[in-house]
């Protein structure tokens, strides 16, 4: 029996937000989806070099400029731009040069994240500023992308998939992190509703909810002397890498996926069971 070949992809454009890390989920997705064809547009904060972490400085990384080389490697044209997801103008200006460019778009990725910080507290001990924070960049940015870019899909008559890149711990509610859980819970309503909104347009949305990933944003709980015993009781025995993100979103994307939608799907080696 011949082997699976994941098609729908190739020609077609692809939107990932937050992918500029060097160590990062939405790097891994970028190029995966330029490996299966697509067009890629990414989209950073315009980060000053200053703030790029050690590894990325000794590698001589820029940010979204070296991720559109790489999909420019895999033979795919790749856009670069500095955007805010979580600002209305931003998001239509982000459309509109999509459009410009490639005269189309197939795939929303709605990857970009807060970086953990002050908002890992108790609730009673939450700076609003801190939560307002998480909100704006984990839930409100995927909102505004989806209402924009869904309108487009919608417009076009093409179909399309939204992703949206969410977590475990929107669904196993850990403490001293509530802000991220709610953002991440509302994440998955979100994309359960609008599945059953937009479907008969032959849009599909999804959430990929991935456990422990070896990325620059967990460095600090990679570093950590315990986290080799930690890695081993994820039932797989191993941390994620962002390979097994992209590996997700490009079959979510293929036609071999197209009856999968409003589905918040656990990518993390068995670390969460919970639906």
């Amino acid at each position: 029996m011949a082997g699976l070949n994941l098609t729908g992809i190739e020609g077609k454009v692809a939107v990932v937000t937050g992918a500029g890390r060097m160590k990062s989920i939405g790097r891994s997705i970028a190029v995966e989806m330029a490996k299966a064809g697509a067009d890629v547009v990414i989209t950073g904060t315009g980060r000053p070099p200053e703030r790029y972490p050690d590894d990325e400085k000794a590698a001589g990384w820029r940010d979204i400029a070296s991720v559109a080389e790489e999909i420019e490697a895999e033979g795919r044209r790749a856009l670069p731009l500095v955007s805010d997801s979580g600002d209305e103008n931003s998001v239509q200006e982000l459309l509109d040069a999509t459009l410009t460019e490639f005269g189309r778009v197939d795939f929303v990725v709605n990857n970009a994240g807060a970086a953990r910080g002050p908002d890992r507290v108790p609730v009673v001990d939450m700076p609003i500023d801190a939560w307002d924070t998480v909100i704006r960049v984990n839930l409100r940015g995927p909102f505004l992308m989806s209402k924009i870019f869904g309108q487009q899909l919608i417009d076009a008559g093409n179909g399309g998939v939204i992703i949206n890149i969410s977590s475990i711990a929107g669904k196993v509610l850990g403490p001293n992190m509530a802000a991220y859980v709610a953002s991440k819970a509302g994440l998955q309503g979100m994309t359960g509703g609008m599945a059953r909104e937009i479907g008969k347009h032959g849009v599909r949305v999804n959430a990929i909810c991935p456990g422990l990933v070896d990325t620059s944003r967990m460095a600090d709980v990679f570093d950590d002397p315990d986290f080799a015993a930690r890695a081993s009781m994820i039932p797989i025995g191993r941390a994620g890498l962002g390979e097994d993100i992209g590996w997700a979103t490009v079959y979510l994307c293929s036609d071999q996926g197209s009856w999968i939608t409003g589905q918040s799907i656990n990518v993390c080696g068995g670390n969460a069971v919970a639906h």
